[in-house]
């Protein structure tokens, strides 16, 4: 993997505020009680209170975490992972293999596993007094990458109790959990026993703002000393003059419309041909995101190393409109559909709209609902929507890009918003089960983004940035994976 390297303004260093507290203006709220089975697990890892055994190095490969070392044993279907000696959890108990292997054990039970470790038959056993071992029903090669999953953090014992594990004050990471209220506000303080070494801040007091308008507006007023996501229009006005510092990175990520398969329209590929010619990625990404997006011709973009270097299709009204036809949609049988998104991320409202009125011109009446991703989740993966604008990082649950496309695109995958089943597909994908080498990987991530656009599920719009704006901060890099932003470095300056 190859991420482009982040860019940016920097406002003045100035000097660093011993034992500061930082004011964080967030982009997601947990929405599910902090439940590490969940997305939540990315809000706790980003606010460096919890951390697995194995971390993920921006070049995708495993590195040292909670763990020091792994390797296969003489059965190809077990790792050995050697613990690192000397972490405590937040409330003093020490990290030892009965640990690891009771926060493993109720993570791969789960009723609903996490896509990372789903299927796999993952256990976890004690191995002496310093390691455990991690055995999957089949070998499997990138079992460390499983392990860097932000679901796989390992807590205290105490956090599980029968029900969902508690966060507050049960991690090992850098800041420690200590109040949380709803998907409204958090605060942590600094685990002073760290064992990465103490960290700069001695507080963080997070607020959650769904809006990005807002988490701007919280910026400016001086509420908060950073901001996650926001709108490309707001950027504009964080200069270095008035002391702020923006990044933006190109990340791993792809904006898509998402469209059901599995019910009529979108059951008719003519349907889904005539939508994919009728949208102008070029102008979603130059026009409509003013440039702070590329155009995407597939799933994968120029992040990553065997992402498509070449431009999306033109496109063409009249093709889209002879397709329809085809479908028996026309003036006298108009064709209305939902276009749903959500708000967070500050671009989709915008393409929302853009793709809106570039569906008008062939005759597909599209009527946009904005809400909360959370509460509509369920219905988007029963197949109960139209079309769904989603932005979506294919190297977050895995920095391997085989697991989403597992989970997102085969019969039994468990994130398959487009309702998509190819047994062909399936085939494609089943190498990756067995092979190691990275090369021979993205031989097949090229071969399955190629199948995807024969298919035309769903359509890539354009490749999105991560960014995010500081004042008053240094020590602070925007991770395009999305699973570091409160780190031992990050510090307050005055």
């Amino acid at each position: 993997m190859a991420l482009v390297a982040a860019c940016g303004s920097g406002g003045p260093a100035g000097a660093p505020v011993p034992d500061g507290e930082l004011r964080l203006a967030a982009q997601f709220a947990p929405r599910s009680g902090y439940a590490m089975d969940t997305d939540d697990a990315y809000v706790v890892a980003q606010l460096g209170s919890a951390e697995a055994l194995v971390r993920a190095g921006s070049d995708g490969t495993p590195q040292p975490g909670l763990a020091t070392s792994w390797a296969q044993t003489v059965d190809p279907r077990t790792w050995r992972f050697a613990l690192r000696p000397g972490v405590t959890f937040h409330d003093g108990t020490p990290l030892t293999p009965a640990a690891v292997v009771g926060a493993l054990t109720w993570v791969a039970g789960v009723a609903a596993p996490p896509r990372a470790v789903k299927g796999v038959g993952l256990q976890a056993a004690e191995d002496g007094p310093s390691a455990v071992t991690v055995t999957t029903t089949r070998p499997d090669p990138i079992l460390p990458l499983r392990l860097s999953s932000v679901n796989t953090a390992i807590l205290a014992p105490a956090a599980y109790t029968g029900g969902p594990p508690s966060v507050v004050g049960t991690g090992t990471g850098p800041m420690r959990l200590v109040a949380a209220d709803g998907n409204q506000e958090a605060t942590l303080e600094r685990n002073d026993a760290y064992w990465g070494g103490r960290p700069q801040l001695a507080k963080v007091s997070v607020r959650y703002v769904a809006d990005p308008a807002a988490r701007a507006l919280a910026l400016r007023a001086g509420d908060v000393d950073l901001a996650q996501g926001l709108p490309e229009s707001a950027l504009l006005g964080f200069t270095a003059d008035g002391g702020y510092s923006d990044q933006a990175v190109a990340a791993p990520r792809t904006v898509s419309l998402m469209l059901n398969q599995s019910a009529a329209p979108f059951s008719d590929s003519r349907v889904r041909r005539a939508v994919a010619k009728a949208i102008d990625r070029t102008a979603l990404a130059e026009q409509a995101l003013a440039g702070s997006a590329l155009p995407a011709s597939e799933l994968y973009g120029p992040a990553v190393a065997w992402g498509s270097q070449d431009p999306p299709p033109a496109p063409d009204p009249q093709g889209a409109r002879d397709l329809l036809a085809q479908a028996g949609y026309g003036p006298d049988r108009p064709l209305t559909v939902r276009l749903q998104t959500y708000p967070n991320r500050p671009e989709l409202p915008t393409l929302a709209a853009a793709v809106q009125g570039m569906l008008r011109e062939i005759g597909v009446d599209a009527q946009i609902r904005i809400g909360e991703y959370g509460p509509a989740e369920p219905d988007l993966l029963a197949g109960r929507y139209d079309m769904y604008l989603l932005s979506r990082n294919y190297l977050t649950d895995v920095p391997d890009t085989g697991s989403t496309l597992v989970s997102d695109y085969t019969c039994e995958g468990s994130y398959n918003i487009n309702r998509y089943c190819s047994p062909e597909f399936d085939a494609l994908l089943a190498p990756l089960a067995t092979t190691a080498d990275p090369a021979q990987r993205q031989e097949v991530f090229r071969a399955a983004a190629a199948r995807l656009n024969a298919d035309v599920v769903g359509v890539p719009l354009v490749h999105s940035q991560e960014n995010a704006v500081t004042k008053g901060v240094s020590g602070f890099t925007v991770d395009p994976l999305a699973k570091s932003l409160i780190t031992p470095e990050l510090t307050r300056t005055g």
